[in-house]
């Protein structure tokens, strides 16, 4: 075997086109006349034709069954709020793949992540996979400024600068007289210049099914020869992209083997496009553009490396060719078929039924029609057929004879076909999984049923779509998310500020590893919210459990983790700003929070009990020992107040006796006796210098 050499521009143009004419033809032989058909019975046809004079309805089984399970998909998808996270490899990374899960799932809302699920989605149930192209998008942003008398040497500064596009200038001379003296020339320029900044945002598109290539032998992306994207882009398009205008220009337009890609775009959209004579304008001429990523050898090194080669016009004219890291795109498929690439969706399923259902309901509207109809006979120039093709209620009919016109009736049959529809119905519904007990709209089945048997009936139900979801988020989620987390690494050149765990923090994506694995949160096999409630629930009274009775420092459960739990309940509920109910709590809040409790603890050190016992019994014995006191004192005031009543009532009969011992002196001696001296002498305190209380402790009370 010869030495691989080093390919030239005509050598990777063969071989591509080559790989690309083979993927196409693969594709347009055995996948799209399917998707046709899917697409036809989605918007209410059928292949079992009609019949002139009969009913033309359609039981719009794939229709409806689509609907119906979109909402339930979409609900798991976004009301979960990662329903995919990065893993990460160790104990350190933890932080990291936090901030990149948060990060990844805030910048795909950004590019309006659920119009792009709703897409994928779409196209997976409907056309077998739904496909979104995930890259980087480098633009030139432009703004224009006018600038007025500049001088010469601000002018020159001015065109110097990388960034500056000068589109419009004048200069204007005139004569000045400079610091000398002497006349000198000097210019002033007026300009519009447009400076440019290049700047880059991450893109997310959703690939119609007809734009999308593989070659036969792909299993998956990852393993696949090649996968092009073929579509038609402008010319305007194209030169913004960097290329040459007379270049592109004088590539072809479509090519005969689109054939098959515009009946599939206008079975999709209704319309065909414009035709290519009514655009006047050169720059918006459509140029058929085809970017096919596949691993070719093209240095001669022996080992083939993934290339973007980018080819335009009928011919696949080579445009451009690059090194390229990932292929672009993320594959959402519901029902997969093993070791093949295109699997099943939703209308390949029950496209069968929609025809079954729709002969029967055909034959139970015809059935119906006739017996309300039925057919007439006629006795040939005996009756009016005016009279008789009119079909007004009550209307009269003109006849010769008697027996002219009689009734052909026929016999209603339609109740017995109406057993048939509903067998056909149940088995959609297993084929599906949407019943009308799995979306609570069927009273008969979750009647008479305890609140547990009913949820139990409603979930065996939801089983299929419960693979769908898993199904989605396996394949197209995680590769979308390692796409998105590649593009971050490779193309952020700054830090930016996101909002992560109620506070404001700066994140670098540059310093992430592209490597962490991505895990799936939704689907078949996550459980019920229910569930996660009850176990959320139980994993936070342990954690109190932990908290209260080993301390903040136990090593096995924090605030942050309990902050964590909270917030997981409330996001099951579907509450989402849950920093209104519980502030934001990180290790880094956390551990500030214990430095202060130990400085507080430090400036005001712990007591140990047995003294603080010891010196509480010595207060209480203080306190005792002056209430005894205080009660001794009030106790000898209130003998004292008594004693002095008493001396009062002492003087008081010793004031009556006075009277009668004077009254019996005169009576007696005839003597008169000075009573009001004696009354005076009697009033005088015996301890004039001395209160109540000392006047009993010194008369010996």
């Amino acid at each position: 075997m010869a030495k691989p050499e080093k390919m030239d521009e005509g050598q990777i143009q063969n071989i591509a086109s080559n790989a690309v004419a083979d993927a196409i033809d693969f594709v347009e032989s055995e996948i799209v006349s399917n998707r046709l058909k899917s697409q036809r019975y989605f918007d209410g046809e059928t292949d079992i034709g009609e019949e002139e004079g009969r009913s033309k309805i359609v039981a719009t089984k794939v229709r409806d069954t689509v609907r119906a399970i979109k909402p339930s998909l979409m609900r798991v998808f976004l009301t979960s709020e990662n329903p995919v996270e990065y893993v990460p490899r160790g104990i350190e990374d933890v932080a990291m793949a936090e901030q990149a899960t948060k990060f990844a799932h805030y910048k795909f809302q950004e590019v309006n992540g659920y119009r792009l699920l709703n897409d994928a989605f779409h196209d997976a149930l409907v056309k077998k996979t739904g496909i979104l192209k995930v890259y980087w998008e480098n633009y030139s942003d432009a703004e224009v400024y006018d600038y007025d008398n500049l001088t010469e040497e601000e002018y020159q500064m001015l065109k110097s600068e990388d960034d500056i596009e000068i589109v419009e200038e004048t200069k204007e001379t005139s004569i000045e007289i400079d610091e000398f003296g002497l006349e000198v020339e000097k210019g002033r320029r007026t300009c519009k210049v447009v400076r440019r900044t290049e700047k880059g945002k991450l893109c997310v598109e959703s690939v119609p099914p007809e734009e999308f290539y593989v070659d036969r032998s792909a299993k998956s992306i990852e393993d696949a020869y090649v996968v092009a994207h073929k579509r038609e882009m402008t010319v305007a398009e194209l030169v913004n992209m960097g290329y040459d205008f007379d270049f592109i220009s004088n590539l072809s337009g479509s090519s005969i083997d689109d054939t098959f890609s515009e009946a599939e775009q206008f079975e999709r959209t209704g319309y065909a496009e414009i035709d290519e004579e009514e655009r006047f304008d050169p720059s918006m001429k459509l140029i058929e553009v085809t970017e096919a990523y596949m691993k070719i050898d093209v240095y001669g090194t022996g080992e083939p490396l993934m290339h973007r080669i980018l080819m335009g016009g009928g011919r696949s004219t080579i445009i451009d060719y690059e090194p390229y890291s990932e292929i672009p795109f993320a594959v959402f498929e519901v029902d997969p078929e093993p070791h093949t690439f295109f699997g099943r969706s939703v209308a390949d399923l029950i496209m069968n039924d929609q025809d079954s259902s729709t002969a029967m309901l055909r034959g139970v509207l015809d059935n119906v029609a006739l017996v309300n109809n039925p057919a007439i006979d006629v006795v040939e120039g005996q009756a009016n057929i005016d009279d008789i093709l009119n079909n007004e209620i009550g209307a009269i009919r003109r006849v010769k004879t008697q027996g002219a016109i009689q009734a052909n009736p026929i016999p209603f049959v339609a109740g017995q076909t109406l057993s048939a529809i509903q067998y056909m119905d149940l088995q959609t519904e297993a084929k599906t999984g949407v019943t009308k007990a799995s979306v609570g709209l069927d009273p008969d089945a979750l009647a008479n049923q305890t609140a547990t048997g009913a949820q139990i009936t409603a979930q065996a139900g939801a089983g299929q779509i419960e693979v769908m979801a898993r199904n989605l988020a396996e394949g197209g989620m995680k590769r979308l998310f390692k796409l998105l987390l590649k593009l971050f690494v490779e193309n952020s050149d700054e830090q930016e500020i996101m909002r992560l765990n109620g506070q404001y923090v700066p994140i670098d994506p540059r310093s992430w590893h592209t490597d962490m694995d991505v895990s799936v949160n939704v689907g078949i096999g996550m459980g019920k919210d229910e569930m996660k409630q009850m176990a959320l629930n139980q994993a936070l009274q342990m954690q109190m459990q932990i908290f209260q009775g080993y301390g903040p420092q136990n090593g096995l459960v924090t605030l942050t983790g309990i902050r964590n739990t909270l917030g997981d309940l409330l996001a099951l509920a579907g509450v989402k700003n849950t920093d209104r109910y519980f502030n934001p709590m990180t290790p880094e809040q956390e551990q500030m929070l214990l430095q202060q409790q130990q400085q507080m603890a430090a400036q005001n050190p712990p007591v140990d009990p047995n003294q603080a016992l010891a010196q509480a019994q010595v207060e209480v014995e203080n306190i005792r020992a002056q209430s005894r006191a205080q009660t001794d004192m009030l106790k000898a005031q209130i003998d004292a107040q008594k004693a002095i009543a008493q001396d009062d009532r002492e003087r008081d009969k010793m004031d009556q006796e006075l009277l009668i011992k004077a009254a019996e002196v005169v009576g007696k001696y005839g003597t008169a006796v000075d009573v009001e001296k004696i009354k005076q002498m009697q009033e005088e305190p015996r301890y004039p210098d001395l209160s109540p209380t000392q006047a009993v402790q010194q008369g010996g009370f």
